[in-house]
Formats: C-alpha cells, sequence, structure tokens
C-alpha cells in the first residue's frame, strides 16, 4: 500500500476503531475478539485500496466484521458438535460476549416444524452455515437452499404472528388498565438477622421490565417529600428484534407526565427500545425516541452518545443477572445510613437482608446498592425478593448534582429528605419508584 493510502487508512481507522472493537466484543466471547479483530484489521488494510468510497469505510469495515464473526462461529459450532441441540427444546446456542450460553427462543416453534423446514432453518440460523455449505450438506443447488429457506421462514414467522405496536391513543386508553396510585404506599423498611440469598435479577436498568417475550408492567416515580407520583410508565414486550445482527426483543415504553431530564417536547413520550437478556446480563442494544419532530436512534455503537443514556457495564455488557453478596460495599445503620465502598464509583452490590412492609404487604428481600454505575453523582438502594423482581428503588443525589442547572445543593432543596454519605460524601433522597408487581 503506498504511503499516502497507508496515512489515509490509518486515519480511517482511528476515527472508526471504537465502533468495530464495540461490534466485535458484542458478538464473540472475550477470549476470542482481539484475535478476530487483528484478522479484520488485517483484511481491512489489505482491501482498502479497493475501497472506491471512503465516506462509506465505517459500513465497509463493520461489514467486515461481521463476515468475520461469522467465521468464528462456524469454527465453534464445529466445536459444539457434541452438544445434543435436540436435547434442549426450548433453548438455542447463543454465542457472544459472555461465551456460549443457552437462551430462550425459537427451538419450540421448529419442532412444530416439518423435519424438511426444521432441518434447513437450524442450519442457517443455528449454526450460521452459508447457503453454499448447506447446499452441499443437503445434496441440493444453492438456488434450492434459497427457496426452502424462504418458505421455511415464512412458516416458521407464521408461529410468531408480527404484533404492531400500539397507537399512542390507544395507550392512553388503556393506561387506566394499569394505573399506579396517586401517592406512594406506606412502607417500612426493617434489617433481617438472615444472611442476604443469592439472586437472579433479570430487570433491565433503571426500568425494571425483564426483556423477554410476554412480559409487560407499569410503573412510577413518587417525589418526597410529598410521596406523590410525578411520572408514570407503561413498558411491554412487543416482539423479537436485532440491531446490528444482534438478537434482542422490542420493548414499547410510554412515560406520562415525565420529568424533565425525561422530557422531549412531547407528553407522553413514546421510546422504542431493543434489549437483550443473556445468562449472566441484562443490556439494552437500542433505543429511538422523537424530539422536536425528529425521530432520534442510538445503539450500542454509537459510544458516549449511547453509553452516557443507556450503556452500562464494561464494553456496554449491561447489568449484571446474577447477583450475590462481594464485600465491596459495606454500610452501617438499619437503613442506608453510612455507605463505605472500594473504588469510589461505578460498583454494585448485595449489601444485606430486608423486609419490606409496602401497601400492608411484607416482601423478604435483599438490597442492592448502587454507587454510580447507573448515573454519575447518584446512588441508589433498589430491594428485590426472591423472584428478582423490584419491591422497592429509592434515588439519592450526591449533594452537588447537576447544581449548575438547580443552583442549589440538594440538602437546601430538599431540607426535610433522608441523606446518607457514601465515603464520606453526603446524598440526599430524592424520589423512590415502585411498579405494578407489587399492586
Amino acid at each position: 500500500m503506498e504511503t499516502a493510502l497507508q496515512t489515509e487508512f490509518e486515519r480511517l481507522l482511528r476515527e472508526n476503531r471504537n465502533a468495530v472493537e464495540r461490534y466485535v466484543k458484542f458478538k464473540i466471547p472475550v477470549s476470542e475478539a482481539e484475535d478476530v479483530l487483528q484478522e479484520v484489521y488485517l483484511a481491512a488494510y489489505l482491501g482498502f485500496e479497493r475501497l472506491e468510497n471512503r465516506d462509506s469505510f465505517k459500513a465497509w469495515i463493520v461489514g467486515i466484521a461481521r463476515n468475520k464473526c461469522r467465521d468464528r462461529y462456524r469454527e465453534m459450532a464445529r466445536e459444539l458438535e457434541l452438544v445434543d441441540i435436540e436435547s434442549v427444546p426450548e433453548e438455542k446456542l447463543s454465542i457472544g460476549i459472555h461465551g456460549i450460553s443457552l437462551k430462550s427462543d425459537v427451538s419450540e416453534a421448529l419442532g412444530e416444524l416439518s423435519d424438511r423446514d426444521s432441518e434447513i432453518l437450524r442450519l442457517y440460523y443455528l449454526k450460521q452455515l452459508p447457503q453454499a455449505d448447506i447446499a452441499k450438506i443437503l445434496g441440493i443447488p444453492v438456488g434450492t437452499v434459497k427457496s426452502r429457506l424462504h418458505y421455511a421462514k415464512s412458516r416458521l414467522r407464521g408461529k410468531f404472528p408480527e404484533r404492531l405496536a400500539p397507537k399512542k391513543e390507544e395507550v392512553i386508553m388503556n393506561n387506566t388498565l394499569n394505573i399506579m396510585p396517586e401517592m406512594i404506599p406506606e412502607y417500612r423498611i426493617e434489617k433481617s438477622p438472615l444472611e442476604p440469598f443469592p439472586v437472579k435479577w433479570e430487570e433491565m436498568m433503571g426500568w425494571f421490565l425483564v426483556p423477554r417475550l410476554g412480559e409487560k408492567l407499569s410503573w412510577a416515580m413518587y417525589d418526597f417529600p410529598e410521596k406523590k407520583k410525578t411520572e408514570e410508565v407503561l413498558m411491554e414486550v412487543t416482539g423479537r428484534a436485532t440491531v446490528h445482527g444482534i438478537e434482542g426483543v422490542e420493548i414499547h415504553a410510554t412515560e406520562f407526565d415525565p420529568m424533565d431530564q425525561n422530557a422531549t417536547g412531547d407528553n407522553p413520550v413514546c421510546r422504542t427500545f431493543v434489549a437483550q437478556l443473556t445468562d449472566t446480563h441484562s443490556r439494552i442494544l437500542a433505543e429511538s425516541h422523537t424530539e422536536d419532530g425528529v425521530r432520534k436512534l442510538y445503539t450500542f455503537l454509537d459510544g458516549d452518545d449511547f453509553l452516557d443514556n443507556w450503556g452500562f457495564g464494561e464494553d456496554n455488557c449491561g447489568n449484571e443477572v446474577n447477583l450475590a453478596p462481594k464485600g465491596i460495599i459495606t454500610r452501617d445503620g438499619d437503613s442506608v445510613d453510612s455507605i463505605t465502598c472500594t473504588g469510589s464509583k461505578n460498583v454494585l452490590d448485595v449489601v444485606g437482608r430486608y423486609t419490606v412492609t409496602i401497601g400492608g404487604k411484607a416482601y423478604d428481600t435483599v438490597c442492592v446498592v448502587d454507587i454510580e454505575n447507573y448515573q454519575d453523582g447518584v446512588a441508589s438502594e433498589q430491594y428485590l425478593d426472591e423472584n428478582g423482581k423490584t419491591i422497592l428503588w429509592r434515588r439519592f443525589n450526591a449533594d452537588t448534582w447537576a447544581i449548575g442547572k438547580y443552583q442549589k445543593p440538594w440538602s437546601e432543596l430538599l431540607p426535610k429528605n433522608e441523606t446518607i454519605t457514601v465515603n464520606g460524601n453526603r446524598f440526599v433522597h430524592w424520589y423512590d419508584c415502585v411498579t405494578s408487581y407489587i399492586l
């Protein structure tokens, strides 16, 4: 490659390297990602001279990454030949950032199809084989493979008829079915002498919905000290979706009377998420909404624009599903009075077991404390029952959080509210959230 061409390649790669790495690390186990990335960069370097439109560099190199990931899938599929796929009829093998795992998918529907349809769909989707390889395995022309795939996919799609997103007017009309109370139910939090139990927490961080087909709920925010509802959100999983080739589910969220930081100029605010649940993490892949008449879309490849609002964890891996005490956060007092954590921020841990009595009903819970993992300057405590469902979520702001906007520290804005200390720094209780799960 000529020097000028090489310089241009290095510049474009430098500008787009983060997007490529995010893509590969979402698709491929961490242990394999670096090798795949080196293959991507080498293939891109060797083929750069043939790229006529340099403005399409990002799409072009992500396409190379997609092909290299598929190559690795095929290698891993061969390594998985000893796995009896038929022994897990309601699961399918999923390969991604956290390795090979089992996740609920369409295998049950495949079992309802004919052997011929099921066979070709498994080869194409489960083993990620190209059509030419399928043709060799089945001993049929590539054209026949294309035809059979087309009709098999149509018959499979019939098992999962597409659900149209509800119109805004319909959502508003149906809101009366799951309306949250205007005042938060009275609650009491009492420390339990028992050891905290491990819990499987599959909810999307900050949104309380499990990203799985059939799930829906309502939840609301309640400002303190008034304890009055300020915002209500309806959420429902409406179908399957993929983002940059990564499979998840589509979720519609409707926010009524949104708070200032959630407002987009509409009331209600209608958002669409694509989220994914694996055996280790729950994560958001994309979010879209309309703001000032313009439809905005953010995906996990969009860097800080995505991470600042929707991404969590290393490489946007999401929030952990399997929770148990790690010992990185400790606290004194029967409630959150004084918190000490190793590391100043971006940590989350189970800190104890508590009985939460709310609306006259008692729940055995573990308390998960989050220090600036959800958002900078924000601490929270989340009480989860043995089903991994949120019973109560409480938000605390650092005294100087968003002081440029509010002009005063939170201890002056809300002098009657509870305060806590985190590594010696003061945080002030702002609002709580509860969901329709407890009603």
